[in-house]
C-alpha cells in the first residue's frame, strides 16, 4: 500500500511504524473473512481491511473525523484478521496509533467520555471496583438489561491453607478477576499444591494496564505497567514461572517490552520479567503431568478467548490437557470468531456485543454440550450473560 504521511510526522516513532504497517498491506482482503464486526455489519469499513484505509487517510490528512472514531470504535481488536494475514500486518498496533490519533486530535461526547473516565478509574481498581459490585447488586432489578449483565455475582472462593514447598509459582491475582471469578486461581493453587507447587501472589500487584492500553490512556498505562512490574519484581528470582489464569491479561503482559521500550529504566525489567511470564495452559503442559477431570460433566464446548488463540498464539495446548483429563471437546462452529466481550467493548458497544453473543452461544451449543469452558474472566462473564442454560466456567474449574 503506498502512504503519503506528512513528512514531520513520518519523521516521528508513531509515523515511522505507521508507515511500515501500512506499506505491508497488500488490500487482499482476506482478513474480512475472519473479522466479527464485518460478518454481522457487511460493512467494508468495518473490516480490517476498511479500517487501515481510514487510518491512513486520517494519518495523511492528519485530521480525525467522526467516520474514523465510528468504525475504529466497533473494533473489538480481537486480531483474527493478524492470524489469517499472509502478510503479517500488525493490525493490532496500527489500531492503537489510529485510536491514539483520534484521542489526540477529535472529539468525543459528554457520555462517552465520562463512560471511559470512569471504566479507567473504577474497573482496575479492586476496592473500587468491588464496591461498585456491590452497589450495582443492590439496585440490579432497575438497571438495563445490558449493566444487569456487567455486574459479576458474589462468587466467594474457597479458603485453603498450603505448606510451604520447595517449588513456587508467582499466580498474577487480576482486578475484575479477583472480584468476579476468585474460584479460578483457588482451583489452580488446589492442583498445584497437590504436585508440590506453592502459588504466591504480590500484594500490591496491580491491573495489566490492558484496560488503560485500549481505551488510549497512555499516562495511565505507562503508570500502570511500572507500578506493577515493582510490585512483581522482588519475586522474580524465587519463582519458576510468572502465571496469568485471564488470557486477556497474559497479552497485554508479554507486550510490556515493546509497551516500555523508549523507557530506559524499565524496559529491561520488562523483559526481564517477561521471560517468565506463561500462560497458565503452558506451565501446566510443561509440567507433563496427569489431571484428573471433576464428575460433574463429561462433554465440554471450549470457547478460546480471541487473546488466547490471535494475541498469544496458543492454540491446542488447553483442548489437549482436557481431553488427556478425560473430557470429550465437542466441534464447535467459527471458533476462530469473538464471542463480543473484548474488554469494556460490551459496555461501550452492547448492541454488536450482544448480537456476537447469541451467534457464539448458538455456535457453542450446537452439539449439545454438558458445559462451556473458557480462558478469560470476560468472555465468561459476557457468555454466562447470555440467558443460556448451560453453565459457563474457566476450564482450570474442570480439573481435579
Amino acid at each position: 500500500m503506498q502512504t503519503k504521511l506528512p513528512q514531520a510526522f513520518r519523521e516521528s516513532k508513531q509515523g515511522k511504524r505507521a508507515d511500515e504497517i501500512l506499506r505491508s498491506c497488500v488490500h487482499c482482503g482476506l482478513c474480512n473473512a475472519t473479522c466479527p464486526t464485518y460478518q454481522v455489519l457487511g460493512d467494508e469499513l468495518d473490516g480490517p481491511r476498511g479500517r487501515i484505509y481510514l487510518i491512513k487517510e486520517m494519518l495523511e490528512a492528519q485530521r480525525a473525523d467522526n467516520v474514523a472514531q465510528t468504525h475504529l470504535d466497533r473494533c473489538l481488536t480481537c486480531r483474527a484478521c493478524e492470524t489469517a494475514c499472509p502478510s503479517g500486518v500488525a493490525y493490532g498496533e496500527l489500531l492503537e496509533i489510529g485510536r491514539d490519533f483520534i484521542e489526540e486530535h477529535g472529539r468525543r461526547g459528554l457520555i462517552d467520555s465520562s463512560i471511559r473516565r470512569w471504566l479507567v478509574s473504577v474497573v482496575p481498581d479492586v476496592a473500587r471496583f468491588k464496591r461498585w459490585s456491590s452497589l450495582g447488586r443492590a439496585v440490579r432489578w432497575m438497571l438495563p438489561r445490558n449493566l444487569k449483565e456487567q455486574i459479576p455475582q458474589r462468587s466467594p472462593a474457597t479458603p485453603y491453607v498450603f505448606e510451604r514447598r520447595e517449588r513456587q509459582v508467582l499466580v498474577l491475582q487480576g482486578c475484575v478477576q479477583r472480584i468476579a471469578t476468585p474460584r479460578v486461581n483457588a482451583s489452580l493453587a488446589a492442583l498445584l499444591d497437590s504436585r508440590g507447587v506453592e502459588v504466591v501472589y504480590a500484594d500490591e500487584e496491580s491491573c495489566c494496564g490492558s484496560l488503560s492500553l485500549h481505551l488510549s490512556n497512555h499516562g495511565e498505562t505507562s503508570t500502570t505497567l511500572r507500578n506493577n512490574i515493582d510490585a512483581l519484581l522482588p519475586l522474580l528470582d524465587d519463582v519458576e514461572a510468572v502465571i496469568s489464569t485471564a488470557s486477556g491479561c497474559g497479552v497485554t503482559l508479554k507486550d510490556y517490552p515493546r509497551l516500555l521500550a523508549d523507557d530506559k529504566t524499565y524496559f529491561p525489567l520488562a523483559c526481564r520479567l517477561v521471560d517468565k511470564v506463561v500462560d497458565v495452559s503452558e506451565y501446566l503442559s510443561r509440567l507433563g503431568l496427569l489431571w484428573d477431570k471433576t464428575a460433574e460433566y463429561q462433554r465440554v464446548a471450549w470457547h478460546s478467548p480471541c487473546t488466547l488463540q490471535h494475541g498469544q498464539r496458543i492454540a491446542g495446548t488447553v483442548e489437549k490437557l482436557l481431553r488427556s483429563a478425560g473430557y470429550e471437546l465437542v466441534d464447535v462452529r467459527d471458533a476462530h470468531l469473538c464471542c463480543g466481550s473484548a474488554g469494556t467493548y460490551s459496555l461501550l458497544q452492547p448492541e454488536l456485543a450482544g448480537q456476537l453473543r447469541s451467534q457464539k452461544l448458538e455456535a457453542l451449543c450446537e452439539e449439545s454440550p454438558d458445559v462451556i469452558a473458557t480462558a478469560n474472566v470476560g468472555c465468561q462473564m459476557h457468555l454466562s450473560g447470555g440467558g443460556n442454560n448451560v453453565p459457563v466456567v474457566h476450564w482450570l474449574e474442570l480439573l481435579r
